[in-house]
């Protein structure tokens, strides 16, 4: 919601009328001075969208205020051409209705589009975010970063590294939904009150690493490689069961940690998944990941995957001690199984532990055989949560 600024108006006044955290609107407004904002000048008011109400006789700005619970302040800023005592019945203003519901709701078919119709929705209402374009895919879909918070130290989320494990990536969205919601309206998530965490971070979260898998994975093949990929398909036009991205590479095999022991390991030609590639990091998504990761010098990285209700901490040994009382802390908030050690290699993850000596986590959400079912969401959401939070505030 935008406002336009009056004479003597500041960011501190907004934060009153609208009950919203002043640095919430500083970092919704980084154009503005917050002491000495200029007259006309439209401002955003993150958490709130502008609804029309229809004046009643009798109607006055302190009648609606305390009806609806809102402030008479923050109706009279958005109503400037209306007199408080004299609304004229019949006519309409506008009132500010303060956002409690998630955006992230149905995560079915929750494909590229819909991600990025979200993720729009998402700006508007919260505008002390940013998306960014780090990197694009094979077939030019751009890999989206979102980033918010103030702090020192950046801590990473990704999903959908795997194009058929895509429920991650509404699970992923909806946890930050809730910490955003939690953000605007002053209420703990969990217990816990975020303010500080949006103050001690900044949080990154590439939410769809592999769009075009799917995509295919959802919608099926776009015309112009229908011919390859059903080809690397073994002939098949389903797509449950693919992995890799659109050029049957597997992103999760593509990193630089021991990438040749798991080469010998893994298929050793394009298809539907454990293919790693010819080389580490030839594929654009896993390329773009590599590059995002040394440029913000994450602190921790979270990867969601599916299944297994567990996950996995520890690379060769290289993991730092503060690994191991972060994973006790994630298996008692999630409930799932902590698993120090695998044999596997050429992960984002391993390679994170192996190049940064920085505490980085596999997580395999739900159970069953993926796709896993929407059904699994709301659990998924609830086990996760608490590792969300953890994760930024230990």
């Amino acid at each position: 919601m935008k406002v336009k600024v009056r004479p003597g108006d500041t960011l501190w006044l907004y934060s009153r009328l609208f009950r919203i955290p002043l640095p919430l609107l500083e970092d919704a407004n980084k154009h503005a001075d917050p002491d000495r904002l200029p007259v006309g000048e439209e401002i955003h008011i993150p958490g709130f969208i502008p609804e029309e109400h229809a004046i009643q006789k009798g109607d006055t700005y302190w009648e609606i205020a305390r009806r609806l619970n809102i402030s008479p302040g923050a109706l009279a800023l958005l109503n400037p051409e209306h007199h408080p005592d004299h609304l004229p019945e019949g006519g309409r203003i506008r009132l500010p209705k303060r956002v409690v519901r998630p955006i992230v709701t149905d995560p079915g078919q929750y494909d590229f589009a819909r991600l990025q119709k979200d993720l729009r929705r998402i700006e508007e209402v919260y505008p002390f975010i940013s998306v960014e374009t780090v990197g694009s895919s094979v077939l030019a879909r751009p890999l989206l970063e979102i980033r918010t918070g103030r702090g020192e130290r950046t801590i990473h989320f990704n999903a959908a590294f795997h194009a058929n494990e895509w429920i991650t990536v509404p699970v992923l969205m909806r946890m930050f939904n809730e910490f955003l919601l939690a953000l605007t309206n002053g209420n703990p998530l969990c217990g816990i009150f975020v303010l500080p965490l949006y103050e001690n971070n900044v949080l990154s979260i590439v939410p769809m690493v592999n769009p075009d898998g799917v995509d295919l994975v959802i919608n099926g093949p776009p015309e112009k490689v229908r011919e390859q990929v059903v080809r690397l398909n073994g002939g098949s036009t389903d797509f449950s069961g693919w992995k890799a991205n659109i050029r049957g590479v597997d992103l999760n095999d593509q990193f630089p940690a021991n990438w040749k022991i798991e080469k010998e390991k893994r298929a050793q030609c394009p298809g539907p998944r454990d293919y790693p590639g010819e080389a580490p990091l030839t594929e654009p998504e896993a390329s773009s990941m590599g590059r995002l990761t040394r440029e913000r010098d994450f602190a921790r990285v979270f990867a969601l995957h599916t299944q297994g209700k567990e996950f996995y901490w520890g690379y060769e040994g290289l993991e730092p001690p503060e690994s191991e009382a972060l994973a006790k802390e994630f298996a008692r908030v999630s409930g799932y199984k902590s698993v120090r050690y695998v044999d596997s290699h050429a992960g984002y993850k391993d390679w994170f532990v192996q190049e940064f000596r920085r505490p980085g986590f596999t997580f395999e959400l739900g159970s069953g055989v993926n796709p896993l079912p929407i059904c699994q969401f709301p659990e998924m959401v609830e086990e996760m949560i608490g590792v969300f939070l953890s994760a930024l505030h230990q």
